[in-house]
């Protein structure tokens, strides 16, 4: 992982997505920060950065998915911005996008995208807290034929989701950890 693009990824996210105060989280925890990735995943400069870091932690990490994507609404710009820096950095690597509840018109799909059975995928996160989002991703990759290779993040929040997508089997990158956020 290039030192300068983790330094830019930190400073964005510290300028735009991190915010101290009282905050109730998706798991109905309370906190006293919050991390709203989506101001930093959808800037141009953030989808930039995100695209050339999550493009190398796949490749670190030794996966070879044909496609990444996650839960829409937080995975998206993400898979998008990996997929678009890795058509300048073959092999190139498409997107997908689960919905939250499959549409009763049209194709009645719940994964968008170029997405076919037997594909192999990397799942995507923006922030990965309890792993919960990242797990609804998951069974409906495995619901219709895909083999997840691994999770990456954009931001661990460090409590706990990491741990549970571990034990269900599933190796989890991230590539900032709430700590460098909290400095």
């Amino acid at each position: 992982m290039s030192a300068e693009d983790h330094a830019a990824l930190v400073a964005l996210l510290h300028a735009h997505s991190f915010r101290r105060g009282h905050f109730t989280l998706a798991s109905g925890r309370p906190s006293s920060y919050y991390v709203d990735a989506r101001p930093t995943t959808m800037s141009a400069n953030g989808l930039s950065v995100i695209g050339r870091l999550g493009l190398q932690a796949i490749r670190d990490a030794g996966w070879a998915p044909a496609l990444v994507g996650g839960l829409t609404l937080g995975a998206d710009p993400v898979a998008y911005a990996i997929a678009a820096a890795s058509v300048r950095e073959p092999p190139v690597i498409d997107g997908f996008t689960v919905r939250k509840e499959v549409k009763d018109h049209g194709t009645a799909r719940r994964i968008e995208g170029p997405f076919r059975a037997g594909v192999s995928v990397v799942v995507v996160e923006d922030v990965i807290t309890t792993g919960g989002s990242a797990l609804r991703a998951i069974e409906a990759v495995h619901g219709a034929g895909g083999q997840v290779l691994g999770v990456l993040a954009v931001v661990d929040r460090e409590e706990g989701g990491h741990e549970t997508l571990t034990a269900a089997g599933y190796p989890v990158v991230a590539l900032v950890r709430l700590a460098e956020l909290t400095d």
